[in-house]
């Protein structure tokens, strides 16, 4: 339920509730006095009864509002004295407690009686007159010569007057009662709904403002708490997952430090070796003094390519390095790679062949150079790490329903099992005489970086002693868009 109709729920309930409750009273109350005490609470008395409170109270505010001349007239008294005889009322009037028009012969003490109940609270206000009961209504005056009194109207109660004023008081009482009652606990069940997961709201963003992000936002409440609650706790999982994407990419960033930086080291102590044997003339003949130049120079251009893809690997990491991705025939790409590849592979006795396994012209979506430094790349370690006379790599395409997969398959010396799933990591190389390979060991890393902003994946497996093969997934799209 969301706040709104609870708040409409709530307010219905409070206002009606009492009314049923006020209702049922009323007729137990007229069922036990009628039954129990044999005392009449029909509607005829009960209206017999307001009918003479109503005239009463009239009469005396119609006292309160005249001036002070139609006090002392004959026929606004006599008027007076007339429109209570609806009631059988009787009128007094007092001017400086003497009697200047009476319509009841009263003494002195029942006067008083009279005026002592007007001013008394929280009572019936009855005075007994001659055996006779009266409700009483005492109204002060002043008069035109500046004297004060009072006008004292009198009612005779029926048989059956006092049990309904009493019952009068007590279906006031009863709604009045359930009412705040009532309102009470409809508020109390109001704010537990809606105030306690406030609370525990409040408990949770002030543990994330101290940077705990471990306690859960439960979702409790209406609708609109709930949804509220299930914003925060959207909110606390994204922050949490934010922070361990920031702690990774530290951990990351120190880790890619400390490997460049051992990458690094190797070639520059070989620049000083070199450098200081030229210095110390070590290299005393032109042909020795060529040959340390060269190191030096190798050395340099290995230093260059490291440091080049590193900072090709940071914008990939980063996504900030845009991909211009254009719908590709996947059989007339590959055919360009391996003519690209294939002189250099030559000269290290090295076959590379292309087999088609789709069904007709197949189109991928992808960045045309990008995609070709991951060919060339994985094709590079192979001719790398070939240790047959006669090598071969093999390009080997295949389809499924939404998908090309491209095989680039050797038969060099494979992979161990254990180093398959770590072959894309930075920096990290199968043999272990990392220092001495040649490269920055970001090539693979790259590469898994190219192909998944591709939205594509790649993975490899090992054959043992007989090669490795390194797979890539890519989705098919028509020659105009996306199947």
């Amino acid at each position: 339920m969301n706040i709104k109709k609870r708040l409409i729920f709530s307010n219905t309930v409070t206002v009606i509730v009492p009314f049923v409750i006020t209702i049922v009273a009323a007729v137990l109350f007229i069922f036990i006095s009628s039954t129990i005490f044999k005392k009449d609470v029909g509607y005829g008395n009960f209206k017999k009864f307001i009918f003479i409170k109503t005239q009463l109270a009239d009469t005396s505010n119609i006292v309160r509002n005249q001036s002070s001349y139609n006090i002392e007239d004959i026929k606004y008294q006599q008027y007076l004295h007339q429109k209570l005889s609806t009631i059988n009322g009787e009128i007094i009037i007092l001017k400086n407690n003497t009697i200047i028009f009476t319509s009841k012969d009263v003494n002195k003490i029942d006067i008083e009686k009279c005026l002592v109940e007007a001013n008394t609270k929280f009572k019936k206000k009855l005075v007994e007159i001659d055996a006779t009961s009266y409700m009483v209504e005492v109204a002060p005056i002043s008069f035109s010569d500046g004297n004060r009194g009072n006008v004292i109207l009198l009612a005779p109660v029926f048989r059956y007057s006092s049990i309904l004023e009493e019952f009068i008081i007590f279906i006031v009482a009863i709604f009045l009662i359930s009412f705040i009652a009532l309102n009470i606990y409809m508020s109390f069940l109001l704010s537990k709904r809606i105030i306690k997961p406030l609370s525990l709201l409040s408990i949770a963003v002030g543990e994330i403002s101290k940077g705990d992000l471990n306690l859960e936002i439960i979702e409790v409440g209406d609708q609109e708490i709930k949804k509220l609650c299930a914003d925060f706790e959207k909110m606390r999982i994204q922050l949490k997952d934010s922070i361990r994407l920031k702690m990774k990419y530290d951990e990351n960033r120190t880790m890619l430090v400390s490997s460049i930086s051992h990458d690094l080291k190797t070639p520059i102590t070989s620049i000083k070796g070199y450098v200081n044997g030229i210095l110390d003339g070590v290299a005393n003949t032109p042909e020795k003094a060529d040959r340390y130049l060269k190191t030096i120079y190798s050395k340099a251009t290995q230093m260059d390519i490291m440091i080049n893809d590193l900072l090709l690997y940071s914008k990939l990491d980063l996504s900030q390095l845009p991909f211009n991705f254009e719908n590709t025939d996947i059989m007339d790409y590959f055919k360009y790679c391996i003519h690209e590849s294939a002189p250099e592979l030559e000269k290290s006795n090295i076959e590379i062949c292309l087999e088609n396994n789709l069904d007709g012209l197949k189109y991928v979506k992808i960045d045309r150079e990008r995609l070709m430094r991951v060919i060339l790349n994985i094709i590079d370690n192979s001719r790398k790490y070939m240790d047959k006379e006669q090598g071969k790599i093999t390009i080997i395409l295949r389809e499924t329903n939404s998908s090309i997969i491209i095989e680039i398959r050797d038969n060099g010396s494979g992979i161990d099992e254990n180093d398959v799933n770590k072959i894309f990591d930075r920096f990290y190389r199968a043999d272990a005489a990392r220092s001495e390979a040649n490269g920055s060991g970001l090539g693979l890393a790259i590469a898994k970086q190219i192909v998944e902003g591709h939205g594509g994946t790649i993975w490899a497996v090992s054959h043992e002693n007989e090669g490795t093969s390194i797979l890539m997934s890519f989705g098919k799209v028509s020659n105009k868009g996306v199947l």
